[in-house]
């Protein structure tokens, strides 16, 4: 900043002997008459003024989440009993600033000497305000929107007058107020007034990860770190909390934040360990979160029970409830009583895990502790005796809500429906339709949807077009899952001119196809092999913003290899990596057994030989594939050679493996061998099919028409 022009010491000596008429006025009538201004001490909170003078007392109770929690502490530390004068009337400044246009401090136009007196006589008068009060105040302008204008204004007048000389903590405050109140624009836009300090840099990390902009948040992480500046934890806890608000955590992030944190040699507060906890729980490493947690309790701390619930829910979400169970103990033993959250966490664990009798243990501790279930509880164990076939047990379930005064929502419903879909009993829709409207619970978007792809599934269209058509008529609008399904429905069972028929009235009701439904379509195409159609998809989509995923590309190399457009096939595997896209192991199973439906043997080896290039690991399904070329070429040996492999790399053959052998064998006469491969079968613990014993009865046929010849 340039050095601004002061005036003599004469005459600020005279103006210094006026300065008291201003700290200690009399009454006024103010022109913001709910205003009153409080600073918080380390003792208690000193009232400054007993007149009000700012837009409401809500307005300005002291900020104390601001991103510079070390600056804070140290203006605590002034008492005002230590001053003279022990209260300052700031009415008279805010009065001036509310018309006050503010420019740019080093400008030529700026200088005080060229003001007028009124403007002069007030920086005079306020030079002597420590610098702590003037932190606070602007702290508390800049608690709401509304007053923000006045606390940049302020900040603008202190620095143009040289009156405080903290100018880095002003401009951190006004933008963390400016994130605070979603206005990162204009935050940005302040910090491009003062070169960026380790303080700036903190409140501009904490304004965007708190409106969610992570990419300009770890970008400025970066650029302070190129700077020579060390980040604070509170950075990285802004950030891990931002990740796991918007339900995108990345590992490979969090993997490098806590080794840039441990390189540092930052020390993990609570907030951090927490966080750390949460974050690794919800990117699926259960692992490091209880290493985490381990930190906490080793340090002789609590962990929060709102991370213990989480990694509670993430450890029986992963299968493994007795860790979870285990954790779960340790949260009473802390001497926390676990709420409703913490055993619903538990709960579902045990739900997914399909352990019924734990699950109803649970339920039944949660009534002995004398915590209420609540309506997450309910749908959860209903879940529980839908996947077990227990509906009876299901409907028990539904009446204990309604004498617990729980009333069950569409949501619970939803669940019964779709544990009948699963289980293949679509019949029962109608009876669970029929529940729900005797317990006066009206169906919701969610539950039609849930119905649509249930009938859809089991080919009963006629019934998925008629519940589409009740929820239009009860003014349900459809979404575009609804949509989705049912023209994925129509398109499996070979409907495709139905399929192409809903897509266009989707789009004629005003609902956007998303990225599902132009691969749906795709699918839809390819199959009657209408490519110039499939291309027009590909441009529509890209017209309207919608990138091909890695679901498209498959569909693309599965529509083509079906086909035997194998080139075209290479080629979107080529487009996809050169879009920054990794290939996935369906990608190249279906590439792979394309060839072997076509007998092309050399060319599968090729794409497997550039799947595992790739880094990927073949799964079963692509070397039952590869045997499958094989057999097809009349390659016999080779095809025994891939079982060899699975056997060598640890992996289980299944009833397809051996099937697929005994074909080979088959197709090249070797009947003679195909009874030693099904009782291999048996030993392995595969249980035969229908296909296998089909084979064996073909190969043992033969083998009895040859002895009698």
């Amino acid at each position: 900043m340039g050095a601004l022009s002061l005036p003599s010491t004469f005459t600020c000596r005279r103006r210094r002997r006026r300065m008291n008429t201003l700290l200690l006025p009399p009454p006024l009538q103010l022109r913001y008459p709910s205003i009153q201004f409080r600073l918080q001490t380390n003792h208690r909170r000193q009232i400054l003024r007993q007149q009000p003078f700012a837009a409401s007392s809500s307005h300005l109770s002291l900020s104390k989440q601001l991103n510079i929690d070390n600056l804070e502490e140290e203006d605590e530390e002034y008492d005002v009993v230590s001053y003279p004068n022990q209260r300052y009337d700031f009415t008279p400044l805010l009065q001036f600033l509310s018309t006050y246009t503010a420019t740019e401090p080093n400008s030529e136009t700026s200088s005080p000497t060229q003001l007028n007196p009124t403007e002069l006589r007030l920086a005079e008068s306020y030079r002597a305000v420590p610098a702590p009060l003037w932190h606070s105040l602007l702290k508390n302008l800049s608690s709401t929107p509304s007053s923000i204008s006045i606390a940049y204004a302020l900040v603008t007048w202190l620095q143009k007058h040289n009156v405080c000389f903290s100018y880095e903590l002003l401009y951190s405050i006004l933008i963390h107020a400016l994130g605070r109140s979603e206005k990162l624009y204009e935050a940005f836009l302040l910090s491009q007034r003062q070169t960026l300090t380790p303080l700036t840099y903190n409140a501009l990390i904490g304004a965007c990860a708190r409106n969610g902009d992570l990419e300009k948040a770890l970008n400025l992480m970066c650029r302070m770190r190129r700077d020579g500046y060390q980040s604070d934890y509170v950075n990285y806890s802004l950030i891990i909390q931002s990740f796991i608000r918007s339900n995108s955590i990345d590992l490979t992030m969090l993997e490098k934040f806590y080794d840039e944190i441990e390189a540092d040699m930052i020390e993990l507060d609570g907030q951090l360990l927490n966080d750390m906890i949460v974050g690794f729980a919800k990117a699926g490493d259960v692992d490091r979160a209880l290493g985490f947690m381990g930190v906490v309790q080793g340090n002789g701390l609590s962990p929060k029970t709102a991370t213990v619930v989480t990694l509670i829910f993430e450890l029986g979400n992963s299968g493994r409830t007795e860790e979870a169970e285990a954790v779960f103990e340790e949260l009473k033993e802390g001497g926390l009583k676990p709420r409703t959250r913490a055993f619903n966490a538990l709960l579902k664990g045990y739900v997914k895990t399909g352990s019924l009798k734990d699950a109803e243990y649970i339920v039944s501790e949660m009534e002995r502790s004398g915590v209420a279930p609540d309506e997450h509880t309910y749908s959860l164990l209903i879940d529980a005796y839908g996947n077990a076939g227990r509906w009876e047990s299901a409907r028990i379930v539904l009446k204990e809500m309604e004498a617990n005064k729980v009333q069950p929502n569409s949501f619970v419903f939803s669940r019964i429906l779709a544990g009948c879909r699963d289980r293949g009993e679509w019949q029962r829709s109608f009876q669970v339709l029929k529940e729900m409207k005797n317990s006066g619970v009206n169906p919701d978007r969610q539950f039609y949807n849930i119905m649509i792809d249930t009938f859809g599934k089991y080919n009963c269209l006629d019934h998925a077009m008629s519940t589409f058509e009740r929820m239009k008529l009860e003014e349900i609008e459809p979404d575009t899952v609804t949509w989705n399904t049912l023209i994925d429905c129509h398109s499996k069972h070979g409907h495709h001119n139905k399929a192409e028929e809903l897509f266009e009235a989707m789009q004629e009701s005003g609902c956007f196809p998303c990225t599902t439904t132009y691969n749906i379509m795709i699918n839809s195409f390819g199959e009657l092999e209408k490519w110039e159609e499939v291309k027009g998809l590909l441009s529509k989509m890209q017209s309207q913003g919608l990138m091909p995923n890695v679901v498209t590309y498959t569909t693309l190399i599965n529509i083509y290899g079906q086909s035997g457009r194998f080139n075209d096939a290479i080629e979107c595997l080529e487009v996809m990596k050169s879009a920054g896209l990794k290939p996935s192991s369906t990608m190249y199973n279906a590439l792979i057994n394309a060839y072997a439906q076509r007998g092309l043997s050399e060319q599968a080896v090729n794409a497997f030989r550039i799947m595992k290039g790739d880094g990927l690991k073949p799964s079963l399904l692509a070397l039952n594939s590869l045997i499958n070329a094989f057999g097809e070429d009349r390659r016999d040996a080779e095809a025994f050679a891939v079982l060899k492999y699975m056997k060598e790399n640890d992996m289980k053959p299944d009833v397809v493996t051996y099937t697929t052998l005994m074909k080979s064998l088959i197709r090249v006469e070797k009947f003679e061998r195909v009874p030693a491969v099904y009782e291999e079968m048996l030993l392995s613990g595969c249980i035969p099919d229908r296909k296998a014993r089909a084979m064996l009865r073909s190969a043992l046929r033969y083998m009895k028409s040859t002895l009698k010849l």
